[in-house]
Order: C-alpha cells, then structure tokens, then sequence
C-alpha cells in the first residue's frame, strides 16, 4: 500500500471517502484502492498534470487585494469526492422543494405580501432589508420564478447528514469550477471513469441554457440570450466567459447594450441593433440601471428596468430576487415550506440565531467562542468570524459589533464539519469542505448531480472559500462502481 495513507486519520469527523475503521465508503472503493495501489512518484505525476492542464486551460479567478488584483490558478486537489446516486436523489429532492417555496417567497414579498401580513416572516425584517427592492413591487416573472440560478451550500456534520448552510439567490458563482474539475480529473485519472458510472455535469451549459430560453417574453424558437458581465477585471470573469461560450450566448457589458423608445433591450453589433430576450446578469442589481438604482454605474443599462417591467425583457435572476438572499430570512426557509408548500421541510437547516432578537443576542454574545458569527449580506468568506479560531481581540471587536447593529449579524455552532482525503505536500491529509450545488428553475427545476465542492486546504481550518485560500475536488455522483 502507498505508504502516503498509512498514517491518514480524520478524527472524530465524518469523512467522505473512509469510515471511522479505515475501510473505504461504497461509494469510494474503488477511487481509493486505485489510489492506494499507485506508486507514491505517480501520484506527484498526476498533481503535476492537473496543475499544467490548469495553466493550459486557462482557468484562474481573481482575489481582490489592498495592493490590486490578482489572478490565481484555480487550486484542484485531485482525489475525488464520491457520494452515492441513491443519497443523492434525497438531497436533489429537498434541494428542488427549497427552491420553489424561496420563489414563492419572493413572488409574495413583491405583490400580496400574504406571508408577512399571516406574521410568518416578520415584515420589518423583510422591508428594511438593504436587499428588498421597492422598485421591484408589482412585478411577477414568468413562472412565478426570480431566482433562476441558485447556489446553496451544504455541509455534512459528523453525523453525516447534509444540511443548508446558506443559499446564494443573487449572482451565485462557482458552476464553472464545477464543469472544469470533472476535465481536469478525467484526464489525469482516466482509468477511474474506466470502473465507474458517475452522473455526468458536462449538461450544465445545455440545461441552463433550457431554463433563460423558458424564461423569453418572445415565443420564438432561438431567442437572443446575452450573459452580462462587469468586465475582465471581475473575479468571475472567467465563468461568465466560459458559460457564454458553452451555451453559445453572447457575452456583454453594459456599454454594449441600450433600451430604445419600445421599452425593449437591443446589442449593439456590426450589422446593426438586435433584440435582446434574455439577460443572464452576473452584475449586481444595484449596479444594473442607473436610472432605477445607482445613479453612478458605469456598468447597468439605462432603462432596462423598464424593459423588464413591461414583460419585454427576462433577467436572471430577476432583480430584488436578494431579498431572500440574506442570513437572516435563511433561518425562515422551513416555515416558507410549510406555508406555501404545505409540505415538511426535507433537508435541515443549520441551527441559527438571529442576533435582533434579544435572547439569540444574550446567548450569542455569551458563547462567542463556541460560535461563528456572520454578517447578514456577505458572501465569499468576508466579515465572518469562527469564535474557536479567533483571538479575544477579534471576539470583542465582534461583540461590539453584533450590539451596534444586532439586525445585520447572526450565528450559528462550529459545526463539526466532513473531512475528505486530501493531497497536501507530498502525503494524503484530512482536509474540511462543503458542497455547493446548482439549482435551476424556470419552467420546471433541475438539480446538478452534485456540485461544487470547496477545501479547506489549510489544515484545521473550516473556511473553504477560494478568496480566503480553499481549494475544490471534482464531486462524483456514483451509481454504481465495480
């Protein structure tokens, strides 16, 4: 056996591809006994290889530093994840009742507003939101459906259970990660696939594709669907370029845009103006009209709030769709099943406390240390802290915060999360992640057979975005494995 997994241990964590005895998961026996089996020169081999495909891919994204931006290869570790098609189909079948009652949700909060009127939700906690958008009130997208693409992040506790952590409903990154991790490990592990049936990822383009062409006021057999991007200094740049080019959409910025007299939404190209359908926005929204919203965006088109009020343009996700994207309302999501729905919840969510309520605030305050406390409307690792890793300097300059402002924090336990093998420096550790899937709704919804799954590649430690220094696996949705 390769001398490299003699010594591997995850702990009293749940692990993804070894039981607590060492024996490999059903769905993992063959990806480690291979791996066992390689030579220990080999695996540095491979590293190697998916490390030059990375550069020749080109595949980076940016971190945003005081000094400027830089562009990073993207971190791959090559030993897959493994999760059986029969767990899976759980998680898929929650995943799709979580999306539907969000829109519900959404759909409601701009136009009868029953939820809050019944003192499900708490009006003002909705209302005073920066999220919520008046300008958006009246509006109700074709299917009821705002947030078109959505990312949630689940985590696995050591009672190996999926739960929510958190969804993204605004402009949810990381699918193209996703596409390219499956690349990248079919061709430095190509005789994996060779003993495996894993649910393929490579329709994504074609499936969300399907969803905006659903989505088109114009009932025509191809409309003109454009994904619109802030441009290439973006940190997802790359994505919004390699999503474009796979669903063969056109790539624009806002300059390349304009909303004529007909309230309608036209390209700019060398043969003259043409109709846009659909916009796939990887902008945010307060950026999208500086007639609606901020008035100083160079990066929007004017009046294309116009256009998409008057049913002549569909934008995912549709513009005020973040009201439901916020830590705070998450804590809400299961009474929005129940109540729009009339169903159970199907997946978990993390235990969370709401620091506007005055007991959450007590007990939060008094366990710091046990906590991690985030901001209600950040995203990518920023302004979180995990009170067991943090200095009392920090737990302090939290605790004052979280009483400045007790609306815009809440907390949740220091879950103890999953592990999965993980190639660091010459020998294979025990690394913490999460998942991200994908979820698609439009006309009818769609779950990716997996999804994104983000490391933590430093050890000990539970923050796995890739701006705070994670790395990703490829996710293999297994059916069956010789």
């Amino acid at each position: 056996m390769n001398n490299r997994w003699k010594s591997y241990d995850s702990g009293s964590f749940f692990d993804e591809l070894l039981t607590s005895t060492g024996n490999p998961r059903m769905a993992a026996r063959g990806i480690v006994k291979f791996l066992k089996d390689l030579p220990e020169d080999e695996l540095d081999e491979r590293r190697a290889a998916a490390e030059l495909a990375i550069r020749d891919m080109g595949i980076s994204f940016t971190v945003y530093t005081e000094g400027g931006n830089i562009d990073r290869n993207w971190p791959f570790d090559i030993i897959p994840r493994a999760i059986t098609a029969k767990e899976w189909a759980r998680v898929s079948t929650g995943l799709k009742q979580r999306s539907r009652a969000l829109n519900c949700f959404i759909d409601d909060v701009y136009n009868k507003q029953k939820i809050l009127a019944d003192g499900i939700v708490p009006a003002d906690i909705v209302l005073q939101s920066t999220n919520y958008k008046p300008q958006c009130q009246g509006v109700s997208p074709r299917y009821g459906a705002w947030a078109h693409i959505c990312g949630s992040d689940l985590v696995r506790n050591k009672d190996g259970k999926f739960y929510v952590l958190e969804d993204n409903l605004r402009v949810p990154s990381g699918v193209s990660y996703m596409l390219e991790n499956r690349e990248i490990t079919k061709r430095v592990l190509p005789e994996l696939f060779e003993n495996y049936s894993i649910l393929p990822v490579d329709d994504y383009p074609s499936q969300l594709y399907k969803t905006l062409a659903s989505l088109s006021p114009q009932l025509k057999r191809k409309p003109c669907i454009a994904v619109l991007t802030p441009g290439i200094y973006n940190s997802a740049y790359f994505e919004h370029a390699f999503l474009a080019q796979s669903m063969g959409a056109e790539l624009v910025e806002g300059s390349d845009l304009f909303t004529d007299d007909d309230d309608c939404v036209y390209m700019r190209t060398v043969d003259g103006p043409v109709r846009v359908d659909v916009i796939y926005r990887r902008i945010d929204e307060d950026f999208i009209d500086p007639e609606v919203f901020r008035e100083d965006s160079m990066l929007g088109v004017p009046g294309i709030m116009r256009a998409w009020k008057a049913g002549n343009l569909a934008i995912a996700n549709a513009p005020g769709s973040g009201v439901a994207d916020d830590k705070v309302i998450y804590a809400f999501v299961p009474d929005m099943i129940r109540y729009y729905l009339k169903e159970e919840p199907l997946m978990e969510c993390v235990k969370t406390y709401l620091c506007m309520l005055e007991k959450d605030r007590e007990y939060v305050l008094a366990n710091l240390d046990k906590l991690v406390v985030k901001p209600a409307n950040e995203s990518g690792g920023y302004g979180m802290m995990v009170g067991p890793h943090a200095t009392p300097e920090k737990r302090r300059e939290f605790a004052a915060l979280i009483e400045s402002n007790p609306r815009n924090y809440i907390a949740q336990p220091t879950l103890s999360l999953s592990t999965a093998p993980t190639y660091i420096d010459h020998t294979v550790e025990p690394r913490h992640l999460d998942l991200r899937p994908f979820i698609l709704q439009g006309k009818d919804v769609w779950v990716t057979p997996g999804g994104l799954t983000r490391v933590a590649m430093v050890k000990g430690s539970l923050v796995v975005n890739s701006s705070q220094g994670g790395g990703s696996k490829d996710t293999w949705i297994v059916e069956r494995s010789k």
